[in-house]
């Protein structure tokens, strides 16, 4: 790793990494059932930010740790990550038709093959996460015990359950955070803690801090993307702009306004940069990934 990359060149590379640990893990679309495997794929792999493998990468160098320790858990968080976006779009939940610019899941194989390519892709993740060629060794159950928790009715499916519950309802921001706390924010501190594990022996304190950390951007991750449901466009964000005021859902932006937004994003920034303090240099992916997620445009 050389430390002087610029940010777009490691997260770049990082992002290609991960890609190519999913690209080897997943079934080819020759295997039976092909169909299901080509759903699985296509949900996987090509566009996407990466930002729950970016984090955690990063956390694995804050621990002093081989990337190659840290794919598994990468590719991990991703494919579940994938899995969620799969479900998110079927017409029984937010019933959407794009996703990262192309058409959703169900809209490309149909809604059964999407149903099960979300389930499988799921089930690949604590696959690979078990898997002795990513890392894997004496912390495999509790990894396997910390993601099963941020993925399951603690966190983003209990996340998703209140997001369905409060379109149409009057909720107020403490509402709409303890929603996003789960239904984004449990996956992205599994990220960070997955990372963070694959090296290092930290303290309470410091996982603490991690732990407020990947709170404090998986909250401005969210922020962000109501303003840019409202600023942006289909073919900027990859997918439908305006569906949460179409669907009367309480967001940082109808309850804030666009200006209280995005000072929201910017005491949230201002909140990671301040508990990753404690840190030394080996912290800078994490700042950057900060900033990189409070500044984003798409």
């Amino acid at each position: 790793m050389n430390p002087d990359l610029a940010f777009a060149v490691w997260s770049g590379e990082r992002a290609a990494r991960v890609a190519a640990v999913m690209d080897q893990r997943l079934p080819g679309i020759d295997v039976p059932p092909r169909a299901l495997h080509a759903a699985m794929r296509y949900a996987a792999l090509g566009a996407g930010k990466r930002v729950r493998a970016l984090l955690a990468y990063a956390a694995g160098e804050l621990a002093g740790a081989d990337p190659v320790d840290v794919d598994g858990a990468a590719a991990a968080v991703e494919l579940v990550h994938a899995y969620s976006l799969v479900h998110d779009d079927l017409p029984c939940m937010d019933d959407d038709v794009l996703r990262r610019g192309k058409p959703t899941v169900h809209i490309a194989f149909g809604e059964a093959t999407a149903l099960l390519a979300g389930d499988a892709l799921q089930s690949l993740a604590f696959e690979i996460l078990g898997s002795p060629a990513h890392g894997a060794g004496d912390t495999t159950a509790a990894k396997s015990a910390l993601l099963a928790v941020a993925v399951g009715s603690r966190g983003m499916a209990g996340g998703q359950a209140l997001d369905l519950e409060a379109v149409g309802s009057q909720c107020g921001p403490a509402d709409v955070e303890r929603m996003h706390e789960l239904k984004t924010g449990a996956l992205i501190r599994a990220s960070v803690r997955l990372g963070a594990a694959c090296g290092a022996t930290w303290s309470s304190a410091e996982y603490d801090a991690l732990d407020r950390y990947a709170s404090a951007i998986g909250l401005a991750f969210q922020v962000v993307d109501d303003v840019l449901d409202v600023e942006g466009t289909a073919q900027t964000l990859g997918k439908t702009a305006g569906k949460d005021a179409a669907q009367q859902k309480p967001t940082y932006v109808s309850l804030l306004g666009i200006d209280g937004a995005r000072a929201r994003v910017d005491e949230l920034r201002a909140t990671a940069h301040a508990e990753l303090a404690r840190f030394d240099a080996r912290a800078r992916r994490l700042r950057e990934i900060a900033d990189w997620i409070a500044l984003r445009t798409n």
